[in-house]
């Protein structure tokens, strides 16, 4: 009786539980001291705030939407949650050392990108049975990007052929999204509301992932000193994580919310 009433609400409470356990013991109980003037600090600490309260709400959002929209909820849950953790871990690697956290960087995206990505395919597989290869493509662009990117920020290659490799990754996901199959689908099988999230969404992929490689450029190709390179970058970084995990995920909340409630006349 008890898993009948609170069921709908698992997925919130054990996704707060696993943010507080990881994250508390070894983070919370460092002395991390944010300077007032440390706006790069300041800007994670914002942000990991920002993605705790994100996590919560679509977690709950879940209870609004038709059965087949929980799927999409909870991944856009999930990005949110991880993002959360690394950021804990960030921040005070940020604010210890003023070095940048790639490392956590780049594990965060390795699991919250394809996430990402595969948000196109949940939406459609939605309202349509979607092929299987538009899934593996969308990760495989997906890979590819994150893998370049990588390389060339970790130093095991030049950044500029790595930039580019990262580049033709991106590529790859916004043909699929704008001209490949997955257009496709959206353009003649999708209702106007489910068009419309997905029209946005890959507009997000297009112009919010476009900060990155700004970022990539300010951070290693631009010529200016270390110190100013790493606050750039990582406040650069930042921002685009806001965009293109906390505001994808409502793009995906609204449309769900649209298509489960009844119109109000």
């Amino acid at each position: 009786m008890i898993f009948k009433k609170t069921g709908s609400k698992l997925p919130y409470f054990l996704g707060t539980i696993s943010l507080f356990a990881l994250s508390s013991s070894e983070v919370w109980a460092s002395p991390v001291v944010l300077k007032s003037d440390d706006f790069v600090g300041i800007s994670f600490w914002l942000i990991s705030m920002a993605l705790v309260a994100s996590t919560a709400f679509f977690f709950l959002e879940r209870d609004r939407v038709k059965p087949k929209w929980k799927t999409s909820l909870t991944v856009s849950g999930l990005v949110t949650l991880v993002a959360a953790v690394h950021y804990f871990y960030m921040r005070e690697v940020w604010v210890m050392t003023s070095s940048t956290p790639t490392v956590y960087r780049y594990i965060d995206w390795l699991i919250t990108v394809p996430l990402l990505i595969v948000e196109f395919y949940l939406i459609l597989s939605a309202i349509s049975k979607v092929p299987v290869g538009v899934f593996w493509r969308l990760i495989l662009g997906a890979l590819v990007m994150l893998v370049g990117g990588y390389l060339g920020e970790a130093g095991y290659v030049s950044a500029v052929p790595a930039f580019v490799v990262g580049m033709l990754g991106w590529a790859f996901i916004l043909y699929e999204i704008f001209a490949g199959e997955a257009s496709q689908i959206s353009a003649n099988k999708a209702p106007e509301s489910v068009k419309s999230a997905f029209s946005l969404m890959r507009w997000i992929v297009t112009i919010g992932w476009a900060i990155y490689p700004v970022g990539y450029y300010f951070g290693y190709l631009s010529g200016v000193s270390a110190t100013e390179s790493a606050n750039v970058l990582n406040i650069i970084y930042n921002f685009a994580d806001v965009v293109n995990k906390i505001a994808f995920g409502l793009v995906i909340w609204h449309v769900a919310v649209s298509e489960s409630e009844p119109v109000q006349h």
